[in-house]
C-alpha cells in the first residue's frame, strides 16, 4: 500500500468508516502478525496481540499524522504491543538447554560446529539467534525496514543495528541459509 492510500484510509477511520480500517487490514495483517511473531514467539499470542494491534489502529486515527512513514509507525505501534503483552503477562525468556548446547559448540570445536550446523531447518537456524538479532533480522526481512527506520523503532544506535544483523547473519549463513 502506498504512502497516500494509507492516508486516505486513515482519514476514512478518523471519520468513522470501517472500511478504511479494512483495507488496512488486508494491505497489512499478515505483516503485523509476523513482526509481533517474531519479538512474542507463539503463534496464538500473537494472533491475540494482532487483534488487539487493529482495535487500537482504530483508536489511532485521530494521532496519525500523514505522510510520516506509515510502515514505520504500524512497526512501532506492533513492535510496543508485543512488549507490552510480555510484560504484562511477566513471561520471563528461560534458558532453553538445547540453546545452551548450540552456544557451547560454536565457542567450542569447528568439528562439533559443523556437525550441529548439518541438516538445520530455517525455525531451528532463527532459533539460534539472540533475540535482539533475531528482532533485526525480522524487522529487515520480513518488515522489510530499512536499518535507519529499525533504529528508529527500537531506539537503538544504527551501528548497533547493522552488527546484530551482520552477526545474525553470519550465524545463518552457517546453517546453510543465505539472506
Amino acid at each position: 500500500m502506498e504512502e497516500r492510500d494509507f492516508d486516505r484510509c486513515m482519514e476514512r477511520i478518523r471519520q468513522g468508516d470501517k472500511e478504511g480500517l479494512k483495507e488496512i487490514y488486508l494491505a497489512y495483517g499478515s505483516y503485523i502478525f509476523h513482526l509481533i511473531l517474531g519479538v512474542l514467539q507463539n503463534r496464538e499470542n500473537a494472533e491475540d496481540v494482532t487483534s488487539e494491534f487493529f482495535i487500537k489502529l482504530w483508536d489511532l486515527g485521530e494521532k496519525y499524522i500523514p505522510g510520516s512513514g506509515h510502515r514505520a509507525w504500524l512497526s512501532r505501534i506492533a513492535r510496543n504491543m508485543a512488549i507490552d503483552f510480555i510484560r504484562a503477562n511477566k513471561r520471563e525468556v528461560l534458558s532453553d538447554p538445547e540453546q545452551e548446547e548450540w552456544e557451547n559448540a560454536l565457542e567450542g570445536k569447528d568439528e562439533t560446529e559443523e556437525e550441529a550446523l548439518s541438516n538445520v531447518t530455517i525455525e531451528e537456524a532463527l532459533s539460534r539467534l539472540k533475540p535482539g538479532q533475531r528482532e533485526v533480522v525480522h524487522l529487515k526481512i520480513v518488515g522489510d525496514l530499512t536499518f535507519e527506520e529499525i533504529a528508529g523503532l527500537l531506539q537503538v544506535p544504527m551501528g548497533t543495528v547493522t552488527w546484530r544483523y551482520r552477526e545474525a547473519i553470519k550465524i545463518l549463513r552457517r546453517c546453510g541459509y543465505e539472506a
